[in-house]
């Protein structure tokens, strides 16, 4: 085992209810991507998803429950540390977080709605969220009686809110209303009908955008004009061979759960829950087109996030319900993940890497906010 990556540290979110230790701080090897475990806390129940401020000093969490809360932390050399107790979003269930315009945003799953809460100067959040709801429903009875916010992202060039709702198969292109962190609908894309869109990741250049969607396993390629917050479907790719396993033996289906996209334009990695596997996509310099290379195993069971190192090297699965990550060595040329190994991490739900405003010397450094 090398030294640490530069002060790099992960953090790895859980479910507290099944098990999880809450957030986990992880030391990075710089040679191999290896995690190392340092501290947990459990301040927060379920802080399924997380993301970092862009000076790196502060961490944010979900906190999925029914009653839904956001939480701020101070990162310390030891580990997080709560800013205050956690505020409500106003919405059930918040899935996914994301920070814009010196405000937290939440997509509030079960209540279908995105919540606004201020980010005051200290990091700590305001306590009255602004309350976005989503309308709508989608053909699948059983998942789609009603909107279901998944995820909230801004858009590269910081002007745009996208939320992702796989209750109503769409997209919805947000901006700012006013100065209370209140948000408007400018547009709402729709999908394909029962795909379940889920996750988005945008490409490197900032101008093409891409759905991975939970109903059915497929990523939805898209068009993205920042000038005039246009989101464009252009096509679906499978991320399943033909012919393939594709059932989890409780429901008898798969179920993509993230996908993210390589520094250069090149690849795409999506999850697989159910099927188990890292979908491996080939880009074509245009990102129009995504050509799926192979399917490899997840190295557990349930992968719930993907995210990828900041040096583009190392791939990282949170699964769920073996209760652990595992991280791969992607091969430069062929983008293919070769597992590496694997840590401990009772009811991993995502992985956020931060590398520290201050080194441990104490000098000034510049900051790579939150990878995913």
């Amino acid at each position: 085992m090398g030294t640490t990556d530069n002060g790099l540290r992960a953090y790895i979110g859980s479910f507290t209810t099944a098990g999880g230790l809450g957030i986990t701080t992880a030391d990075v090897d710089p040679a191999t991507g290896a995690l190392v475990p340092r501290h947990s806390t459990d301040a927060v129940p379920n802080p399924s998803y997380l993301t970092a401020g862009p000076d790196g000093r502060h961490l944010y969490a979900v906190s999925e429950l029914p009653e839904g809360a956001a939480a701020a932390f101070a990162l310390t050399p030891q580990g997080p540390e709560p800013l205050g107790p956690p505020v409500p979003v106003g919405g059930a269930d918040p899935t996914h977080l994301t920070l814009a315009a010196g405000h937290l945003i939440t997509a509030n799953y079960s209540s279908g709605s995105v919540s606004s809460l201020p980010v005051r100067a200290d990091g700590t959040l305001g306590d009255r969220a602004a309350v976005l709801p989503h309308q709508g429903s989608g053909p699948r009875d059983d998942r789609q009686e009603g909107p279901h916010a998944h995820a909230v992202l801004p858009d590269p060039s910081g002007r745009w809110l996208l939320s992702v709702d796989l209750g109503t198969d769409s997209v919805r292109v947000c901006a700012f209303e006013g100065a209370d962190g209140a948000l408007a609908v400018r547009d709402e894309v729709a999908l394909r009908p029962g795909s379940g869109p889920r996750h988005l990741a945008f490409h490197p250049r900032g101008d093409r955008a891409y759905v991975i969607n939970e109903l059915d396993p497929t990523v939805t390629l898209c068009r993205w004009d920042a000038d005039r917050g246009s989101l464009t479907p252009l096509g679906e790719t499978r991320l399943l061979p033909d012919g393939s396993a594709a059932e989890d033996s409780v429901t008898g289906a798969t179920f993509p759960s993230e996908l993210v996209v390589s520094p250069d334009g090149r690849f795409a990695w999506a999850a697989n829950r159910g099927h188990d596997s890292i979908s491996v996509l080939a880009l074509d310099a245009s990102g129009d087109a995504a050509t799926l290379r192979t399917t490899v195993p997840c190295g557990g069971h349930w992968p719930r996030d993907l995210a990828l190192h900041p040096n583009g090297r190392h791939l990282y699965a949170a699964n769920e319900r073996s209760g652990d990550v595992t991280w791969f060595t992607l091969d430069p040329n062929t983008g293919v993940p070769a597992r590496s190994g694997s840590v401990d991490a009772p009811a991993a739900s995502c992985v956020l890497f931060v590398r520290p405003a201050v080194s441990p010397a104490g000098s000034a450094r510049r900051n790579t906010p939150g990878s995913r």
